[in-house]
């Protein structure tokens, strides 16, 4: 079983595509990518801590209404 690492900004986008979502495009503070009809903000940051990964991968679970374990998050 894995753990959580941190996660660079390019490597979250290109997990957020094999997920199944779009983008990113502009928006007005940060970019955003889209799963069917819902948004999930990308902070703008290089590299995401441990703890916003944590949020972020939450929002996603939320969104794609499907559970994400660290394994299948490293796999992507």
């Amino acid at each position: 079983m894995s753990q959580w690492t941190p996660c660079k900004r390019k490597e979250f986008i290109k997990r957020l595509r094999n997920i199944g979502f779009d983008g990113p495009f502009s928006g007005a503070r940060h970019q955003f990518m889209i799963y069917g009809q819902h948004r999930l903000a990308i902070p703008s940051n290089m590299e995401y801590s441990i703890p916003q990964l944590r949020v972020m991968v939450k929002e996603i679970e939320e969104i794609t209404g499907r559970r994400i374990s660290a394994d299948e998050w490293d796999s992507l």
